[in-house]
């Protein structure tokens, strides 16, 4: 059995595995790498021997990462990306706290992300901030230090924080409520037209079908409107037409400030939450770690406004 030691690390082929596994192409990632594609090949082939386990599953028109080639890639990469930082932190000021690769999610970052940046910008100014936002349901997909991601709780080998738990009330305009003023819930919502938000992998809808089972009201919910965000959602409600599902959290200043009202005490939790998100492999990392416990230390106080 081989024992590596950092002495005689095979980089090269290590570099060569991690592009092929980035674009699952021996010929593009050959072509990031600006060598020929044999010689990718044969980095990732001696990387195999090496290890005694094949990395890939090479398919007619495909290569896909087997179950060793899917546990080690993760490492391999974010080791690289840890190297590349420092180097350029290096290069950039000589050494200091490198950048913080932040990710949140839309309705996340449209309705709390400059609260917890400026805050947090004021207590750790050293620390660079690249802030990004994608729409996507759970783990992020692009490479990131630390990530919130709204899902449902889950096991797996990454770290996972709850910051809150999603509790869903109708919302709408003070308008479009004083229009419907003494109208049971149920007819409430038969009355309105729905607006939904879209979960990657969910059926349309599902939120609401949830809420009416969880309140027993027999009102059909596959219909209205679906946007890419709750954030989107709530904009259209607040602009007089439809009744969206607000988290109470999220839209917590809105409410506040009338631009928005839930008219009735219902209140459910949908079973998806905001939860911080990172590799157990950076825990060490100190900018990652400073973050984590900012976070984790203010959310405990309840959801920033």
């Amino acid at each position: 059995m081989v024992t590596f030691d950092r002495r005689w690390l095979p980089l090269n082929a290590l570099r060569a595995f991690d592009a092929v596994g980035r674009h699952l192409s021996f010929t593009a990632a050959a072509h990031a790498l600006g060598v020929s594609q044999s010689a990718v090949s044969r980095h990732v082939i001696g990387l195999e021997e090496l290890l005694g386990h094949a990395l890939f599953e090479r398919r007619p028109q495909s290569l896909v990462l087997t179950k060793a080639g899917g546990a080690l890639l993760p490492t391999v990469r974010g080791s690289f990306d840890r190297i590349e930082h420092a180097l350029n932190d290096v290069v950039r000021d000589g050494g200091g706290l490198r950048t913080l690769r932040l990710q949140l999610p839309p309705s996340f970052a449209q309705k709390l992300a400059l609260p917890i940046l400026q805050a947090f910008r004021k207590d750790f100014p050293d620390i660079f901030i690249d802030f990004s936002s994608l729409g996507i349901t759970g783990a992020p997909r692009t490479e990131t230090d630390v990530a919130v991601i709204y899902d449902r709780p889950r096991t797996g080998e990454a770290v996972s924080d709850l910051l809150w738990m999603s509790r869903v009330t109708p919302g709408c305009s003070p308008a479009l409520a004083a229009a419907h003023q003494g109208k049971t819930l149920e007819r409430f919502i038969a009355d309105n037209e729905l607006l939904h938000v879209k979960l990657e992998g969910e059926p349309p809808g599902i939120i609401w079908q949830a809420f009416s089972r969880h309140f027993g009201l027999g009102v059909r919910t596959s219909r209205g409107l679906a946007f890419d965000t709750a954030a989107l959602a709530a904009q259209y409600a607040a602009s007089g037409e439809g009744v969206a599902l607000l988290d109470r959290d999220l839209f917590a200043t809105d409410i506040a400030a009338g631009t928005l009202v839930t008219p009735f005490a219902e209140t459910f939790e949908d079973g998806y939450g905001y939860f911080l998100h990172l590799s157990a492999d950076d825990l060490a990392d100190p900018v990652i770690a400073v973050f984590r416990g900012w976070m984790i230390r203010n959310f405990a106080r309840g959801v920033p406004s």
